[in-house]
């Protein structure tokens, strides 16, 4: 499988392939070669449909009935490639040449990549198109950068101080305390504190500890699981306790969500009803959608378990068995490839559930999460021993 776009003769090329046929798409205009314009450039594809879109003008290549998912399993390449042996001769129309030229916010599945000198994987021959130390958004938030004889400095908005512009005046002088995000309230000249796991209090300076967790929305913990390496994933399972008086939220995401063809196991409410969506390779979803089931936003705690047995699931809700589905007969994918990470309550602060997700689950959980155990280990995982913000402690009136 593949997706590449080029230069091709002075026009864009979107070519890729899911497994089956290769699809080309192409500019109906050619890129200018002579000054300094900047283009936008919009590509990717839903399902086996693809789209190209150039300064505005879009081209979409109707799909036709075939492969829908792109599996790649090789780093992700800009301007050129570390080998002409990584490039499929189906990706290009000639011998793969070298970009020339200036490429800034590549945005990627809704994640910019930073193109810096420390955070690539590697690379060489690159340079700042720019040509001065100010290059492309060295100023943070609308900052004007000025070039100096000892390097740069930024002319910052007046809602933003620092040397890059890159801390908001509200939280300047701001007391929030061990590994705290200052998050300003400009309406009222002040600040809050989102405090990390294990603190609690107005400025994060509490050390707490818990065995029930309280999410208050806009709250998460992510768990990388320590076995992942010697789990068995067609095998998968986790349970775990929650109570919630909301009829909406997301409990767990088994997965890295990172992008849509991550594989996941999710646990959340829609409608007041426990809702399971399973992806094993090709996004396949199972809503439990029982009306009898459908008082799990009673504030009252409720034992959740899901099964996974290559494409069989199982899931238990207080101990009932309400579904029993394969998902895939044909047994295309049957592991859960879920990169040993676990998301409970929501994701970091500023990633939305809803986009996250791409619309499974429509907000964040708040409620409480207990006894959360995976596959048949004989202890409950740490969730203090996690990563996490906004998190409390649940254990009073328990």
């Amino acid at each position: 499988d593949f997706l590449c776009i080029s230069l091709v003769n002075g026009f864009i090329q979107l070519r890729y392939n899911l497994g089956d046929k290769t699809v080309i798409l192409q500019t109906f205009q050619m890129v200018p070669t002579s000054g300094n314009t900047w283009h936008s450039l919009k590509a990717g594809r839903v399902g086996n449909e693809g789209y190209l879109d150039l300064d505005g003008i879009n081209i979409t290549q109707k799909a036709s009935p075939g492969m829908n998912m792109l599996d790649t399993h090789t780093d992700f390449f800009v301007g050129g490639v570390s080998s002409l042996n990584l490039v499929n001769p189906m990706a290009v129309e000639n011998e793969p040449l070298s970009f020339t030229g200036c490429i800034r916010e590549i945005v990627i599945n809704n994640r910019e990549l930073k193109l810096t000198v420390t955070d690539p994987k590697g690379g060489a021959n690159v340079g700042d198109c720019d040509g001065t130390v100010c290059g492309y958004t060295v100023c943070k938030n609308n900052g004007t950068c000025q070039v100096e004889n000892s390097g740069f400095s930024c002319s910052c908005p007046q809602e933003w101080v620092g040397s890059t512009c890159e801390q908001p005046i509200h939280c300047s002088q701001n007391r929030c305390g061990s590994q705290a995000l200052c998050i300003p309230q400009p309406t009222s000249f002040s600040y809050t504190c989102i405090c990390a796991l294990g603190w609690s209090g107005k400025y994060c300076d509490r050390k707490i500890k818990f065995f029930i967790a309280e999410f208050v929305g806009n709250s998460y913990i992510k768990y990388t699981d320590p076995y992942y390496g010697k789990r068995d994933l067609q095998h998968s399972r986790i349970s775990l306790n929650f109570t919630t008086n909301q009829t909406e939220g997301l409990i767990v995401w088994m997965g890295k969500a990172e992008d849509e063809d991550n594989d996941f196991l999710a646990i959340g409410l829609a409608n007041g009803t426990l809702k399971v969506v399973i992806n094993l390779g090709e996004r396949i979803s199972v809503p439990l959608i029982h009306s009898k089931y459908s008082a799990c936003s009673d504030e009252r705690w409720h034992f959740a378990t899901v099964v996974q047995n290559q494409t069989c699931i199982k899931v238990y809700l207080d101990e009932e068995l309400i579904l029993f589905e394969d998902i895939d007969p044909q047994k295309k994918y049957t592991a859960l490839n879920y990169g040993s990470i676990c998301y409970f309550g929501g994701f970091e602060i500023g990633r939305k559930v809803n986009i996250v997700t791409t619309g499974l689950f429509q907000k964040e959980f708040i409620g409480k999460i207990k006894d959360v155990v995976l596959f048949q280990d004989s202890r409950k995982i740490p969730l203090m021993k996690a990563e996490g913000y906004n998190v409390y402690n649940g254990n009073y009136g328990n």
